[in-house]
């Protein structure tokens, strides 16, 4: 390029000389119509000289750009430890919420529109492998594979994307496959995106902040009130949802609203071929992620549905939530609180079950940070005469330690201590997991 222009350069000054020449008029002629050639020569120089000076200026903003378009054609680069630990724990907000939609790949692409192509899918996975040993005499212990999660996300416009979730479980005859999420959305800008599909449903702040993966997540298992197949709130969510920011300066204020079909008959399952009582469920979710202090959030979820548990038996259900978290990682703290209300409409009688969980957690400073020692108390209190849920009381302490063997892979040990229902032992538990992200 630089010698291109040059050459053009030297071009125009030859033509521009030439021009000079052919346009002089001769000495007689100058005499006769009493010009300045004196002058005309000065001003054909200045012209000359301000084009040789617009090149230039030219040749210098074209090298400026040459860097800035290598970076962008340049592979990214893969995440710092600090980037990926954040990762860890912190959850990506759907417009900087809770929402259901919190997952890799569905935001806007950073790639300049010229070159993107639709669609363009992305393929991610986690998985994980376990050893258990417990002193409960008719659970056996071992090694079990865990979960093997794909994640799929793929622009298809630049306002819509699709994003799906599957994983593969181990059980004592086989594999189990399931379509965790399947999600298609429209993003019409931060402040509203439309998505329709399955979701994990936002009644939980774990339960969109840590999606299938347990790499994801700071401990080896879930909290017992939102643990996958968990009979006290419903995991998946299937109908549609919108969600995005609220104008609230600092504050950091996000929402989602969704109507979809209930639980199933089988009352730890949505209701993924329609709903069974054809009455829809709802929900609303508020959230605030204040801009100070830096990884604090909080916020609360309400759910309504009916259910049909059995022939004749019709339940209304009211969920309400509330959650606060800090993921600032030294320390991080996660604490929510969950009151599932049922009322029989053939007896009129009510039920109130309540859950909560409070995880601590501290990354250690030394050692390059790669050690996070951790503590979580879970709580679940149901009525004896409550009927739906077929659930026991429940407590368990578990105390763990976190080692980023990599940015990608993470060892986990635990010990828990649990107590299902009154009168019953405590359980003794040893846990030791490998998880990862490829």
């Amino acid at each position: 390029m630089r010698c291109f222009l040059f050459v053009l350069m030297v071009l125009l000054c030859a033509a521009g000389t030439v021009a000079a020449q052919s346009a002089a008029p001769s000495d007689s002629a100058k005499a006769a119509n009493g010009s300045k050639p004196a002058d005309e020569q000065t001003a054909l120089i200045k012209t000359l000289l301000e084009r040789m000076a617009h090149l230039e200026e030219r040749i210098a903003e074209l090298e400026a750009r040459q860097p800035a378009a290598t970076a962008a054609s340049a592979p990214a680069a893969e995440p710092s430890t600090a980037v990926t630990a954040a990762a860890k724990s912190t959850p990506a907000p759907a417009s900087g919420g809770q929402g259901g939609m919190n997952h890799p790949g569905m935001g806007q692409s950073n790639v300049p529109s010229q070159e993107m192509t639709f669609p363009s899918l992305k393929i991610s996975g986690f998985a994980d492998v376990v050893f258990s040993a417990t002193d409960e005499s008719n659970v056996n212990s071992g090694f079990n594979l865990g979960q093997l999660v794909l994640h799929m996300a793929s622009p298809l416009s630049k306002k819509v994307s699709y994003f799906g979730e599957v994983s593969f479980t181990a059980t004592a005859t086989g594999y189990n496959v399931e379509v965790e999420r399947s999600i298609i959305r429209y993003d019409r800008n931060d402040y509203f995106k439309l998505s329709f599909g399955r979701y994990h449903t936002p009644v939980s702040y774990w339960n969109t902040a840590f999606h299938h993966g347990s790499w994801l997540q700071t401990t080896i298992s879930r909290p017992e009130m939102i643990k996958f197949g968990s009979r006290l709130l419903p995991v998946h969510f299937n109908g549609f949802l919108t969600e995005g920011e609220i104008r609230s300066g600092n504050a950091g204020l996000s929402y989602s609203a969704g109507v979809g079909n209930g639980r199933g008959a089988t009352i730890s399952r949505g209701g993924d071929a329609g709903d069974v009582n054809n009455n829809r469920a709802w929900l609303l979710n508020l959230n605030s992620r204040p801009a100070k202090p830096y990884g604090l959030q909080f916020g609360g979820t309400i759910y309504r549905d009916k259910l049909s548990p059995g022939p004749g038996l019709r339940f209304n259900e009211w969920i309400s939530s509330a959650y606060l978290a800090w993921t600032h990682e030294t320390p991080e703290f996660l604490a929510e609180f969950s009151n599932v209300h049922h009322f029989d409409v053939n007896t009129s009688r009510k039920f109130n079950t309540q859950a909560f969980y409070v995880q601590l957690a501290y990354r250690l400073p030394f050692a390059e940070k790669k050690w996070k020692p951790y503590y979580r108390f879970d709580y679940i209190n149901r009525p004896a005469t409550e009927t739906v849920l077929g659930i026991t009381d429940f407590m368990s302490s578990t105390v763990g330690m976190r080692w980023d063997i990599s940015d990608f892979t993470a060892f986990k040990g635990e010990y828990r201590n649990t107590k299902k229902g009154p009168g019953q032992p405590h359980i003794n538990g040893l846990f030791i997991q490998t998880s990862f992200t490829f």
